[in-house]
């Protein structure tokens, strides 16, 4: 795939980008939840090249490097803002490695600043300092695109697709909507409309909410607006009372916090079959770039590969319930156990 550019390989079919790298990361214990800065980076790189690869082999058409939130205000947080280049490098040099093992695309990461204020002259000068920091390494590394993500700004969206366009590389600029949409006065179909006028080669949505409630806001943007579109929920099962998974509760566990998110949310995942039902109604709508963020494993981002007419390597070993020993169907199965799983 990588002698292509993005936007050859979405004319021929779909693109799968398996994000949620941090949460994921968290869950393996080299992630400070709260924080959620990729020190894992540095302190554990075989940690990042193993997801990497377990996610090609699922089926996830790009490496994404970990800069996600490797940017300078988070890692002033933690203390180590004097990693901040060391990390870039070290990330985009890690999805590289593991991308040529595959021949899949590499992309570069940007997201949201945290610092930026719409109205604010300075917060934006920082919000546009740091989003040059990062792309700069990235085009220096030669990434094929570059992902500008969870952005609940328009305008800071729009700040980084012109830093992004600035450094001649192919763009992915995705949203994330909270309970009450966009935090300056845009609406979703809006924003990404004229973030395609301004430039962006793919725009859509990412994280925050779950399949469900992001299916709706996808209906009206792919009303509004032409092109290769994207979509990447997180695996976690919100509803309309609770479209984000920042809202989400866990009423039958008494052991957590009013809030599932962000370290309580195991039991509102959504399974396999769930992502590929999204995958197949996000195809229908026209979203050609898909993928799951936060909370993603690589059995998620296999059966979206599958649901959309892929089938990568992690395919050989998918289910085949026809040769369980009690469940299954196959003639070399003891009867006895076929019998008894009747009584399950």
């Amino acid at each position: 795939m990588a002698s292509r550019n993005l936007l050859e390989c979405l004319e021929e079919g779909p693109v799968i980008c398996a994000e949620g790298y941090v949460f994921e990361m968290e869950r393996r214990g080299y992630v400070q939840a709260g924080a959620y800065v990729p020190e894992v980076v540095l302190d554990h790189p075989h940690a990042v090249t193993e997801l990497h690869r377990e996610f090609m082999y699922a089926g996830s058409d790009v490496i994404e490097a970990l800069t996600y939130y490797a940017h300078r205000d988070k890692l002033r947080i933690v203390g180590r803002e004097g990693d901040l280049e060391e990390i870039n490098r070290r990330a985009l040099q890690l999805a590289r490695e593991v991308a040529a093992e595959g021949d899949a695309l590499v992309a570069g990461n940007i997201c949201n600043t945290n610092v930026f204020l719409p109205d604010d002259a300075g917060s934006r000068k920082e919000s546009r300092a740091m989003f040059e920091e990062q792309v700069g390494w990235a085009a220096e590394a030669g990434v094929d695109f570059i992902i500008g993500e969870t952005f609940s700004f328009y305008q800071e969206a729009l700040l980084a697709l012109d830093v992004i366009r600035e450094a001649g590389a192919i763009s992915v600029i995705t949203l994330a909507v909270h309970r009450e949409g966009l935090r300056d006065e845009y609406t979703v179909p809006e924003a990404c409309r004229r973030l395609r006028d301004a430039g962006a080669d793919v725009v859509g949505l990412n994280c925050i909410r779950g399949p469900w409630t992001m299916l709706p806001l996808l209906e009206d943007i792919a009303s509004e607006v032409d092109g290769p579109l994207a979509a990447l929920p997180v695996p976690y099962r919100t509803t309309p009372d609770a479209v984000n998974f920042q809202a989400l509760t866990d009423e039958g566990c008494d052991c957590i916090p009013d809030l599932a998110f962000p370290t309580a949310l195991d039991n509102l995942a959504c399974n396999r079959y769930e992502i590929a039902e999204f995958a197949r109604k996000a195809w229908a709508l026209g979203v050609n770039y898909q993928g799951v963020c936060c909370g993603a494993g690589p059995h998620h981002i296999r059966a979206m590969a599958e649901a959309l007419g892929k089938s990568p390597p992690a395919s050989r070993y998918s289910p085949d319930m026809s040769k369980h020993y009690a469940l299954g169907s196959d003639e070399k199965l003891v009867k006895d156990n076929v019998d008894f799983a009747k009584e399950f």
